[in-house]
């Protein structure tokens, strides 16, 4: 298929935050008394907001959830997020061709709030790649793995989504982009925080790889 546009996921395909922002929860967790590893923590929480699994958290500890705590964490992973965060391996030259191959339409299309997200894109300079097509699922009625923000992604590039692919590493985004009706790439490298090829393939990845370099290739783009 000739793609229109490449919506991009955030978290685990553009930047690797996943450890950073669990590591912070599963200290925060482990306050009030949910103890687990940053792998265990991981398993729990990647792919989702950590505002659509309050009940969870709530269960786990007994603690009534607030907006301070909440407020408490988002500082402590932006704080650990400019201090730490790296970008995915190969992803300046993948983004930068796909960028010129679709003249500019592209978007990064997240599950995160948009702070977090612009914050990240700045920090590891992908930010002029994606200035003023950055989407949130926090800012839209349903976050992934409803298809929402990657409808709203493609309704600003003006393109069907049908004709959009959309890159993601999770078994939650890969579920949001085929709901959207776009063709999925998962991303899968190996290690805590990415799921499994298999787990990809199964809610409807139409192809999955392993190393960013491969992207512009498999999207039509010369690398």
């Amino acid at each position: 298929m000739n793609f229109e546009a490449v919506l991009f996921d955030c978290d685990g395909v553009l930047v690797d935050s996943e450890p950073l922002t669990n590591g912070v929860l599963r200290d925060m967790l482990g306050e009030l008394g949910w103890v687990m590893t940053v792998e265990q923590c991981m398993a729990q929480f990647v792919g989702k907001a950590v505002m659509d699994e309050v009940g969870t958290i709530e269960a786990r500890t007994g603690f009534k959830m607030t907006e301070a705590w909440m407020a408490t964490f988002r500082q402590r992973r932006n704080d650990a997020l400019v201090a730490q965060l790296q970008a995915i391996p190969n992803i300046h030259a993948a983004v930068k061709a796909v960028h010129a191959h679709f003249s500019g339409r592209i978007a990064c299309a997240s599950g995160a709030d948009r702070h977090k997200v612009e914050l990240q894109l700045e920090k590891v300079g992908l930010m002029p790649f994606f200035e003023g097509r950055v989407f949130s699922g926090h800012e839209m009625p349903r976050s992934k793995p409803a298809p929402d923000v990657y409808l709203a992604a493609a309704a600003a590039l003006g393109v069907d989504p049908r004709r959009c692919a959309v890159v993601e590493d999770t078994v939650t985004g890969v579920t949001a982009g085929v709901a959207a009706g776009a063709t999925v790439f998962g991303y899968s490298p190996g290690g805590p925080g990415h799921s499994t090829v298999e787990s990809l393939m199964a809610v409807g990845a139409a192809q999955v790889f392993t190393d960013m370099a491969q992207l512009p290739a498999l999207l039509g783009a010369p690398a």
